[in-house]
């Protein structure tokens, strides 16, 4: 008998403890996105330029801090990209993307609970190499600050996984020069399209 009253009471302790942790705010995404640049990012040097598509492994932190509501912090490992000029291979690139933003999560606790959302990135270049006829030469290209735009569904797999899907579109334009002179503006604005794993904490 006593063994029994000790397991109930343990039951109504647990509830309470597993509700609270299905209700967690935290979720951590894993994954991998594509940065896909418009088709033509404008002229440089009075020359057609064009950027590269690049993929990378992505990770993000989302905090709920109202019902369907949650601020969402991305990062991933720097993308490489490729400039070319009418065509030819002329700038090598790395850069780094952390974006800021809030989305509403319709349908929330659903199976299937799309979403949207706005907010802000900031995109930092860095290693940048000229090539081919720019080879040895000083390319700089100016960090941006632009808005950003997020849509996308979570698949919920059980109490604590989800599987997501989703894009980004990111406003983002750089200044460039090549040995401290300005040779024109790059306006990159790419999709940002992947998926993840997302894991409540």
């Amino acid at each position: 008998m006593l063994q029994l009253k000790t397991l109930a009471a343990a039951l109504i302790f647990a509830a309470p403890i597993a509700a609270q942790a299905a209700d967690t705010p935290w979720t951590l995404h894993f994954g991998a996105h594509v940065v896909d640049p418009k088709s033509d990012t404008g002229q440089l040097a009075g020359m057609s330029s064009s950027i590269s598509k690049s993929t990378r492994p992505t990770f993000s932190v989302e905090y709920r801090f109202a019902p369907g509501w949650t601020a969402e912090l991305l990062a991933a490992l720097p993308f490489r990209h490729e400039v070319r000029l009418d065509g030819t291979r002329a700038v090598s690139v790395k850069q780094l993307p952390p974006t800021l933003g809030v989305n509403y999560h319709f349908m929330e606790g659903h199976t299937i609970s799309p979403f949207i959302g706005a907010g802000v990135n900031y995109t930092w270049f860095f290693d940048k190499k000229g090539r081919n006829a720019l080879d040895g030469t000083r390319v700089q290209l100016q960090n941006s600050w632009g808005a950003a735009g997020h849509v996308g569904v979570d698949i919920r797999l059980d109490e604590r996984w989800l599987f997501t899907v989703d894009a980004r579109y990111m406003d983002i334009d750089t200044k460039v020069k090549v040995n401290g002179a300005r040779v024109g503006t790059a306006h990159v604005d790419p999709w940002v399209y992947g998926v993840s794993f997302g894991y409540r904490l």
